[in-house]
């Protein structure tokens, strides 16, 4: 039969629908064409034969989907050809996949091996045989292994006897099927596309932390989709024609939930972002639900130490809904309980902090700053600061490290204990990195300069691992001394697990207390002489933090050797703020003037006004004038703690802010009111 199948294009409109919309299609067309194939290879051939189960999913007449297991002895599965499967074993009477599995009927195929984590699938069109029934190749790929949580297999009867015991049709799902469900690291899920020449049906795995599924009120189960080969088969399959047949099994007990329903691939949602891990969601709503308790001969039995990797670096539902309650709570000072407190060197110590209201913790991006807000003695009012988180967004905690030299910063290393509590605003910043790019990064750290890059660093290690595609990334770490050097325990740890793909130099000014080779890699500062030696100039990503006339150096140093203004990427708080020269032919953004003549200003909350002139400084230096005390950290505008809803009126900027800015927002330490025309009356209105 497979020498009448013609060979169709390797992705249908469904697949290629979201691989464009991911902008992939193009690359995903080239490996489409290597590993698709139209016969199985001989490795999958033997892989088959020593199965003692295969999922299978197929439609039954009314079109719905359906999948389930089929067991047999190791050998029930045989390949007598390349494009030929023989299955010696039939669908148990009870099972609704039976319906599909009629002379000629196109199935989709999971060989599965769970303490190996090995896996590989096939589509193609069965045949009906005394003895159980044959596949035809139509289509043959390998899975990768990830998601699948080691289990060890046993029989618990013998599966040539069909299983008699009764097959339940649910109306919806009751207590023990939800518990089943919420139960449950992985699932199996049958899909199928119409294509003009043919249908094809393809089933897979799913897997997770348990739990990972969840399910509404009305029955409906919500399911991450994490990132994966690019196929999409499953998610393509569900946007032509919005069906699913889902089999969620009891491993311990062989019990099997069997259900087919209307399925629908979310490519847009708060959730997405808030679910640790989901690239998409995808819906699904059972219209047929049946179970059949102890339907399935074999058992299998958790191994210790048996998650996979993959599966841990998910969230869970719990985790997503208590960040969706934190984004609700962005604006406000929130309580954070110190858990842990961590000398990194004699004068730099760290602060794990967790949400002390029951609320979530808002993810961050890496290399974003924490504004705190703390009463010190000697202060008469609350002073807020910004502090460099240090640690990734994957880390379920935000981490403070603080070198101690001001007057925060003292109080934190002299007073802050385990226990007490700090009030935070949701992070915040524009100096962050992507973890994906393919340009190798390079991150140029001067002294407490490197928090926001071991940031950077654990958040390219840790999606590289979850995407098994690291950014290549090399880290220059300057310190005085081998004393005065942080994190050295982490980021040796991070460059062991990014596996090569991960370079570390690090720099002493006074390597009296060290070995070159063991405790340092070289002597001296970062500046361009030290960088010619290290790194071959290529086509690379900059990321510099460290103290002001480090980073301005090392900026002057890389645009004069042409590296591009929008390849290099800095820390700008306060003092530290770059001097920047734009690159010929970039677009300067224009701001109107500031005004020439006195503006009236409200304060529309303290229902207080003033009369602005150009000699009164900043809209932040009028109100402090006027008797306010509206927040702020760095008064140059990069920090962003002095953001104020702008109600009415026109303001222009005497710095270029570097903090990000909402429409009707301003950042009062760097505006003032704008020039408006000869006609225009220009009244700025605060919401201070």
């Amino acid at each position: 039969m497979t020498a009448t199948l013609t060979t169709l294009p390797t992705w249908h409109e469904g697949e290629t629908f979201i691989q464009e919309k991911l902008g992939v299609a193009e690359r995903m067309a080239a490996v489409g064409q290597r590993v698709i194939r139209n016969h199985m290879p001989d490795q999958h051939r033997d892989f088959y034969a020593q199965l003692p189960v295969i999922v299978l999913g197929s439609v039954d007449p009314a079109g719905d989907p359906w999948a389930t297991l089929l067991a047999g002895k190791p050998g029930f599965l045989s390949s007598p050809t390349p494009t030929r499967l023989d299955i010696a074993a039939h669908a148990d009477p009870g099972d609704p996949a039976g319906a599909g599995m009629r002379d000629g009927d196109p199935v989709g195929l999971l060989g599965i091996e769970m303490h190996t984590r090995r896996r590989n699938r096939m589509n193609g069109i069965l045949t009906v045989g005394e003895s159980g029934f044959r596949v035809d190749v139509d289509q043959s790929f390998g899975n990768c292994p990830r998601y699948i949580q080691l289990r060890d297999l046993d029989f618990a009867r013998d599966p040539t006897q069909p299983f008699t015991g009764v097959v339940e049709e649910l109306p919806g799902l009751d207590p023990a099927a939800r518990a089943m469900i919420g139960a449950a690291d992985a699932f199996f899920v049958a899909t199928y596309a119409d294509r003009a020449e043919r249908r094809q049906v393809d089933v897979s795995h799913r897997g997770g932390k348990a739990g990972f599924v969840r399910v509404a009120e009305d029955g409906t189960l919500t399911v991450p989709d994490f990132n994966g080969n690019l196929f999409f088969a499953t998610l393509g399959n569900i946007v032509l024609n919005g069906k699913a047949g889902m089999v969620f099994v009891d491993y311990e007990s062989g019990d099997m939930l069997q259900m087919t329903g209307d399925a629908e691939v979310i490519l847009d949602s708060p959730e997405i972002a808030a679910f640790q891990g989901a690239e998409r969601l995808w819906t699904f709503r059972p219209r047929r639900i049946l179970r059949r308790a102890g339907a399935l001969a074999l058992r299998w039995s958790f191994r210790k130490d048996g998650w996979s990797p993959s599966s841990l670096m998910t969230g869970d539902w719990a985790q997503a809904a208590a960040r969706l309650q934190a984004a609700e709570l962005s604006k406000n000072w929130r309580p954070y309980r110190v858990t842990k407190i961590v000398d990194e060197t004699p004068t730099i110590r760290s602060f794990h902090l967790q949400p002390a209201d029951g609320a979530g913790l808002l993810p961050h991006a890496a290399g974003q700053h924490l504004p705190i807000r703390m009463t010190v003695p000697g202060s008469d009012k609350p002073i807020v600061r910004t502090y460099t988180l240090s640690a990734a967004p994957s880390d379920g905690l935000y981490r403070i490290s603080v070198k101690r030299e001001g007057l925060v910063s003292r109080h934190l290393h002299d007073t802050i204990s385990v226990g007490d509590v700090i009030e935070a605003r949701a992070p915040d910043g524009n100096f962050t990195i992507d973890p994906y790019g393919t340009r190798p990064a390079v991150l140029l750290a001067g002294g407490i300069g490197i928090t926001p890059l071991l940031a950077m660093l654990r958040h390219i290690v840790y999606e590289g691992l979850r995407k098994q595609r690291m950014r290549p990334t090399i880290l220059i770490q300057a310190a005085r001394s081998k004393s005065d050097r942080p994190f050295e325990r982490e980021i040796a740890d991070l460059v062991n697990a990014a596996q090569g793909a991960v370079k570390w130099i690090r720099v002493l000014s006074d390597p009296a207390q060290g070995e070159e080779g063991i405790d340092y890699d070289t002597a001296g500062r970062i500046d361009m002489a030290l960088l010619t030696r290290f790194l071959p100039f290529d086509d690379y990503d900059f990321y510099l933090c460290g103290p002001p006339s480090f980073t301005q150096a090392l900026y002057d140093g890389l645009r004069s050797r042409n590296i591009a203004d929008e390849r290099i990427h800095a820390e700008a708080f306060g003092p530290s703020s770059l001097k920047r020269t734009l690159d010929a032919g970039a677009a300067v953004s224009v701001r109107p003037p500031p005004s020439t003549k006195p503006v009236p200003v409200a304060f529309m909350d303290s229902m207080k006004e003033d009369r602005w002139t150009p000699t009164s400084g900043t809209l932040l230096e009028l109100a402090e004038a006027r008797g306010l005390t509206p927040e702020f950290s760095c008064r140059e505008g990069s920090c962003g703690t002095c953001r104020t809803k702008l109600l009415k009126g026109a303001v222009t900027y005497i710095r270029e802010p570097t903090a990000s800015i909402a429409d009707g927002e301003v950042l009062i330490c760097s505006a003032v009111p704008a020039e408006t025309g000869p006609d225009e009356e220009n009244v700025i209105q605060l919401a201070l």
